[in-house]
């Protein structure tokens, strides 16, 4: 009991203090990418705080899978630097007898994961595709800044506004850059606002001019206008679009017969398989020399787990084209982690309890 409880004490403290750090990375390197995109118009700014945390949520499984793994190398680690591993197997204690302790810690983390690949992963990408499509579906001019050019959806259009007016609405010194074909015109007036004509929304310019291209012929037109009226957007419905696989939920994918859906369920499963490998792979790659000065486990550990990953990913992509069923591609690379990480404990286990004896060499009595 006072073993089991050690152990998991430990386990416990070193896999709390492993995430916090991966998610304190992990959120500051999507908080700079979601704010690369809301700079570049991609992204609403108003919505960066929302993505950031569904993109964290859906990534939560893979970071707890890591920190489950480093922080099994890392106790473990430690025990063998300290000569406390010593202690355990001069006392009869095998490196199997660290199999129940270290899945018992892993019991509720890969409950977690199950829950998160399965149910959450899923559900926060379609909120985030929800998000990027009502920010891409907005109007065009709803969505330009003041101060910056933003095109229009289809690339056909250019709008700047200098600064807002005082009523809301209103914008002055607006320049609209258009291109129809083979002509082009640029627009320019000292104030702009938004009008809704039945269906139909118009950006009403006021006291301006409008420089039309023929880039066929070279012919150029320059028209002043004290009113001029353009059509920015057009009320259409909301067109039902199909689900990509990976906002799914995992029963729609299981029902549908599609090898994308295939593929994506696979790589769901695969997750919660590999947060299980890499715990029993973890107790394996954890020993080390205490004599040695320098310690590559952790390093050998986290190549290891990118190896893994990308593995998960090319089954993905096997099942996806046809390459392999579902069924092959799980058992064939988790069964070939799961006999290698037993093999390994049990090779482990071996020499630390009977040893590789050498025969002794002789000497004179």
């Amino acid at each position: 009991m006072l073993f089991d409880a050690t152990l998991r004490r430990e386990l416990s403290r070193g896999f709390g203090a492993t995430l916090v750090v991966l998610l304190t990375i992990v959120v500051t390197m999507f908080l700079i990418r979601l704010l690369g995109l809301a700079a570049n118009g991609v992204a609403d700014p108003g919505d960066v705080a929302l993505l950031l945390a569904y993109t964290v949520l859906g990534h939560l499984p893979t970071m707890m899978s890591l920190s489950l793994f480093v922080a099994v190398v890392v106790t473990l680690g430690r025990m063998y630097r300290d000569s406390e591993m010593a202690i355990w197997f001069a006392s009869g204690v095998g490196l199997s007898r660290f199999v129940r302790p270290v899945l018992r810690t892993a019991s509720p983390v890969l409950l977690a994961v199950g829950v998160g690949v399965l149910l959450v992963w899923p559900w926060s990408n379609q909120r985030i595709a929800e998000m990027r499509d009502r920010y891409e579906h907005r109007s065009d001019i709803s969505r330009v800044a003041p101060g910056s050019f933003q095109s229009s959806r289809d690339g056909s259009r250019v709008f700047f506004i200098e600064r807002e007016g005082e009523s809301a609405g209103i914008g002055r010194n607006v320049f609209v850059l258009s291109r129809d074909g083979q002509r082009e015109a640029v627009t320019t007036a000292r104030a702009g606002r938004v009008e809704q004509q039945g269906d139909v929304r118009e950006l009403v310019l006021d006291a301006g001019q409008r420089n039309e291209r023929d880039q066929r012929t070279g012919a150029q037109t320059v028209t002043s206008f004290d009113s001029y009226r353009m059509q920015i957007d057009a009320a259409r419905a909301a067109a039902a679009q199909t689900l990509a696989p990976k906002a799914t939920g995992s029963l729609a994918l299981w029902q549908q017969d599609s090898r994308l859906a295939q593929g994506e369920l696979t790589w769901r499963l695969s997750m919660l398989f590999g947060a299980c490998n890499l715990a029993l792979l973890g107790v394996g790659t954890a020993a080390t020399n205490p004599r040695r000065a320098s310690n590559w486990n952790l390093l050998f550990a986290l190549l290891a787990f990118v190896v893994y990953y990308n593995l998960l990913n090319l089954s993905q992509t096997w099942v996806s084209t046809g390459r392999a069923s579902m069924p092959v591609a799980l058992l064939g690379l988790h069964g070939v982690v799961l006999c290698l990480a037993l093999g390994l404990i049990w090779w482990r286990d071996h020499a630390a309890t009977i040893g590789l004896r050498r025969p002794a060499r002789g000497g004179g009595a």
